[in-house]
């Protein structure tokens, strides 16, 4: 098998990406917008000493499950990787790379429950960000091309809210009509770097990125954006000048419209900012956040520890539901938020945040709250690069009664849950197979949420109970 070769072969799985994989010449071959059992013609693109990766030309026979995508740029953007297939489809799709990984990374073979539905399929998502870039072709907007920083232009997506090609129209004008120019990553010459918008009750939060300390033609942008959009905003103007992938810098302005926006989930009251952070998809959140405090809150004797806590929503929600919740954030301003959120739910009390790293202070928790409580659990819910080990060794040394662990990157989940049960131990700064598995904990469900329809990614909530 070369570069640049036309082949033909079948399909005979789906790996993590949700691409296809081929057998062909004893060559283990990745092709992506294909489907089990299709029979397609491909291009090989890369060939490495243990597989190869290719692109799909032609489908010669395709799946039952096959439909036609709606977007325009499926393919090319690089946003979704499950349109080519109906719903359930992708659902079991998700269903087989979470226990796919729990195999191959943690050494476990657990029952994956069936991925809980999102309500829509499509413009299902509450935020929108999209790169704005200078090109031959003039100003561009979109989103960027698989593995790449080349901006796909985009006048409508049909997963990000209904909203979003009139928002896009807007800027398309402003950028034509006052000669607004897009980023160049080369130089760091440019007007705009990125757009940000975020819904709430019907509202949406914008912000415009800047390269520089000031952006024309404010007063018009703003016209132009109530002639387009026909709802109430707010406009932030944010400088970053630093060549990263950060999208935003420190300094935030406020051009127009209100600070915060007020909303509510599960009876809490919270308001949302421009850098308030909001799960991309509001009917399956509220479906992921009940089941947390379901498998957490079996009665309000109960306390939680509710590690990286963020700004405290899961906090206040698992606090209503348990004698008292514990959050813990290393994040100063985070902390202040969920401060006055505990507040402003009168959960004074019931509610307490500790601004500090969760191994430094987990272990002196649990010992204070065990002198009166029986009942202490934790919930992780960390970034994508996973729980520190620290922060693993803490949790299981305090002997808390139950686990539940919230993720969206099923890799370092099944890691991180390896070494919470004992089938993987971190020594010598590896993590490897024990000789000897020392039980502590054992997996009670794992249960895939589908946050993001369309796309290869799952949220997956883990409850875990100790032996």
């Amino acid at each position: 098998m070369q570069k640049n070769e036309e082949r033909i072969g079948t399909v005979i799985a789906v790996g993590s990406n949700g691409e296809g994989i081929i057998k062909d010449d004893g060559v283990i071959v990745f092709v992506p917008f294909c489907f089990l059992e299709e029979k397609i013609k491909y291009k090989v693109l890369k060939v490495t000493s243990s597989c190869a990766y290719g692109k799909v030309l032609e489908i010669i026979i395709p799946s039952k499950e096959r439909i036609e995508p709606k977007c325009l740029v499926y393919g090319k953007c690089g946003g979704c990787h499950l349109q080519h297939i109906n719903y359930e489809a992708g659902l079991r799709v998700k269903e087989n790379i979470v226990k796919t990984c729990f195999s191959k990374i943690a050494n476990l073979d657990v029952e994956v429950s069936p991925c809980v539905k999102s309500d829509f399929v499509y413009n299902y998502r509450n935020k929108l960000q999209m790169p704005v870039q200078e090109t031959e072709n003039g100003t561009v907007m979109g989103f960027y091309a698989t593995n790449s920083h080349r901006v796909v232009p985009v006048k409508d997506c049909p997963i990000n809210p209904k909203w979003n090609s009139s928002l896009i129209n807007a800027f398309l004008e402003y950028f034509s009509t006052y000669g607004v120019k897009g980023y160049n990553e080369k130089d760091g010459s440019g007007d705009v770097r990125e757009v940000t918008a975020k819904e709430i009750n019907g509202k949406i939060i914008i912000a415009v990125v800047s390269p520089k300390k000031t952006l024309k033609a404010v007063k018009e942008l703003i016209e132009i954006l109530k002639e387009n959009l026909k709802t109430e905003f707010s406009l932030f103007y944010n400088y970053n000048p630093k060549n990263t992938n950060v999208i935003y810098g420190d300094d935030f302005k406020l051009l127009y419209g209100e600070s915060t926006f007020d909303s509510e989930m599960l009876g809490i009251k919270y308001k949302t900012g421009v850098r308030s952070f909001m799960q991309v998809n509001t009917s399956v959140c509220k479906k992921l956040y009940s089941f947390v405090a379901q498998n957490v809150c079996d009665n309000e004797k109960g306390v939680v520890i509710d590690a990286y806590s963020g700004a405290g929503l899961m906090t206040a929600i698992l606090a209503k539901r348990s004698k008292k919740a514990i959050g813990v954030e290393i994040i100063k301003e985070a902390v202040e938020i969920a401060d006055n959120l505990a507040k402003e739910n009168n959960l004074l009390g019931k509610m307490i945040n500790y601004n500090a790293k969760c191994e430094d202070v987990i272990p002196k928790i649990v010992k204070e709250e065990t002198k009166d409580n029986k009942e202490i659990s934790v919930v992780l819910d960390p970034p994508r690069k996973g729980v520190d080990v620290k922060v693993i060794n803490a949790i299981k040394e305090s002997n808390v009664n139950k686990i539940v662990y919230v993720s969206c990157m099923p890799s370092t989940l099944a890691r991180d849950v390896g070494l919470i049960i004992g089938s993987l131990v971190y020594k010598d700064g590896q993590i490897v197979k024990p000789k000897e598995i020392n039980v502590q904990y054992k997996v009670k469900t794992v249960t895939p949420f589908d946050m993001f329809p369309n796309t290869k990614h799952v949220e997956t909530v883990v409850c875990l109970e100790r032996v």
